[in-house]
């Protein structure tokens, strides 16, 4: 849980780091710092503001489980989790090379028309959303106890980090560029979203929710253990040790969801949202090769007229 945590947090503060520096620079640059001000209290009231969704959810994770429906809802957390992890790091994916260029020109129409609430109410979305999702993400890998996953060393580790790198970014001491370095971390919250997906059609086949064809496709217990429960009972049953402890088949079904005798549909599953994944990026480079050429044909038009 503490690594999803941490890659989860250093993610979402990073990406609302770098957004609300990018606009505090630029108004920096133009000789408007004045206006700093104002963005950093809509960033200030997100903070809050995501506080106070964590602790709605608690109080509404709570009820469920008062009322025996809890299970329910962490499956309906694990399954809108992987829809928004996936949004996520595409939206990073494809936004992060004029990321910087749609702040600037959002601020000059602020700056122009003199619109302080605007200021404060969009670095107040911007950062509330990354609030949101850290709420709701830490609600998925903890299976509701959101206030574990934001007092471990995980998320605080995360927060440390992405302070550091957005620092070093903002100083000009880091030189990769923001698209290869939300590709890099991207891929590991991609692995974390096949496993939230996979647990989800776990914990519904457990509950009868959905059937299975074949329950047990293959079985790893004798080399990987699913939990220190199993390793203890292949033991007693064969007599003889699996290979691993239990405690790594823990660590790698909370971070990637391993199953050490997973169904047909999760293995399906697993392997299919890779394969989603891979026809989803594999298109993109198409699309902007097309954009680039029409920019291409649009700048030699554009040359020819000036002449």
């Amino acid at each position: 849980m503490e690594i999803q945590a941490l890659l989860i947090t250093f993610r979402e503060v990073l990406e609302a780091l770098l957004i609300v520096g990018i606009i505090t620079t630029y108004l920096k640059r133009v000789d408007h710092k004045q206006y700093n001000k104002y963005v950093w209290l809509g960033a200030g009231l997100a903070v809050l503001a995501s506080v106070g969704v964590a602790l709605l959810f608690q109080i509404v994770f709570t009820g469920f489980a008062a009322m025996g429906s809890e299970m329910y809802l962490k499956i309906g957390i694990m399954l809108v989790s992987t829809v928004l992890l996936t949004q996520m790091v595409f939206w990073m994916a494809s936004h992060s090379r004029d990321l910087k260029g749609n702040m600037e020109g959002k601020m000059n129409k602020f700056i122009s028309t003199g619109n302080v609430v605007g200021m404060v109410i969009h670095s107040f979305l911007v950062v509330l959303r990354e609030g949101v999702e850290t709420v709701f993400f830490f609600a998925a890998i903890t299976g509701g106890n959101i206030g574990a996953a934001m007092q471990g060393w995980g998320a605080l580790t995360g927060v440390a980090i992405a302070i550091i790198v957005s620092y070093l970014f903002f100083k000009g001491t880091m030189r990769i560029p923001l698209s290869t370095f939300f590709k890099l971390t991207g891929a590991f919250i991609i692995l974390i979203s096949a496993g939230l997906l996979v647990q989800a059609i776990s914990m519904m086949q457990d509950l009868n929710i959905i059937g299975s064809v074949l329950p047990h496709v293959y079985d790893l217990t004798w080399f990987l253990p699913e939990h220190p429960i199993d390793y203890t009972h292949y033991l007693r049953d064969t007599g003889s040790a699996p290979l691993l402890s239990g405690d790594i088949g823990v660590f790698l079904k909370a971070l990637f969801g391993y199953s050490s005798m997973p169904s047909i549909e999760e293995v399906l599953a697993y392997i299919g949202y890779f394969v989603a994944i891979l026809l989803l990026t594999s298109s993109k480079p198409a699309g902007r090769k097309e954009t680039n050429k029409t920019n291409s044909k649009t700048s030699k038009i554009l040359k020819t007229q000036m002449k």
